[in-house]
């Protein structure tokens, strides 16, 4: 096999690349892996079609939710949705694979979809990057049952399902004291002027109870990203998959281009 030759912007590309490494001297080998790497995958990114970089856990079920966005995404027209794992991965020993191949992608992806159930897993690290320059203003976020505002404070039909959620999933709590709390709960958000009918909440509670899922449980730090993003209005949070779904139309659409991209420099 002939060696892949360094393509036109292989300046800016190896900026890219030895940021990622920490300004590393490498290897001829491992510049040839690289080279092949942005030949294979970086032209999606370049073309004209609008790349959406997917993050979130490869673990199974939270994969078949990450999938689901990506399959969301997809069916728009001028649209290239991915996920990393489905890459050609960099054949190399010696260097940190993983931190070249996200930087490369984000920085050259026009955006960064973010879908987060869980604190742990390689989706933390990768929210710690994309929070912060250069990838914050191309970034959206999805936590599952994610509520900065407390039950005191409900909002919108989103905060009365996540109170819910965490009545119903407390442990010292019998079955009677969860549906009179969870009533309570519907006769207040009612009360504020949230339309919300007590068999949507019930049937939330009842899929989630059904299936052993608990409500998704985040450190102080995941918090504090997620309200970062909330601020900039990044942020989606989400219950069901089919919330999931219905909140991709928040994402931009392939048009127009992102402001990104009249910047200088990767």
């Amino acid at each position: 096999m002939s060696d892949p030759s360094s393509p036109p912007d292989a300046a800016d590309i190896m900026t890219v690349v030895h940021e990622a490494v920490g300004g590393l001297e490498l290897e001829p080998a491992e510049k040839r892996e690289i080279w092949r790497f942005t030949q294979r995958e970086l032209p999606y990114l370049w073309s004209p079609r609008t790349s959406y970089f997917m993050i979130g856990s490869y673990r199974d079920p939270y994969i078949r939710r990450l999938r689901a966005v990506q399959n969301e995404l997809a069916k728009q027209l001028g649209t290239y949705p991915f996920i990393m794992g489905d890459l050609l991965e960099l054949p190399t020993d010696r260097l940190n694979t993983f931190d070249i191949m996200f930087a490369l992608l984000a920085t050259y992806s026009d955006y960064i979809v973010g879908v987060f159930e869980k604190e742990s897993g390689g989706e933390a690290p990768e929210l710690g990057e994309i929070d912060d320059p250069p990838y914050f203003e191309k970034s959206y976020v999805y936590p599952r049952d994610y509520s900065w505002v407390t039950d005191a404070n409900l909002e919108s039909k989103h905060h009365v399902s996540q109170a819910a959620l965490e009545i119903a999933f407390t442990d010292d709590l019998m079955q009677d004291e969860v549906a009179s709390k969870v009533n309570s709960l519907l006769e207040r958000a009612q009360d504020t002027g949230i339309d919300i009918a007590e068999d949507e909440v019930w049937e939330v509670l009842s899929d989630r109870t059904d299936k052993g899922e608990d409500p998704a449980a985040y450190s102080w730090v995941h918090l504090n990203k997620f309200r970062k993003f909330e601020l900039h209005d990044r942020c989606f949070p989400w219950t069901t998959e089919e919330e999931l779904r219905a909140a991709v139309a928040e994402l931009p659409s392939p048009t127009p281009r992102p402001e990104w991209e009249e910047r200088d420099g990767p």
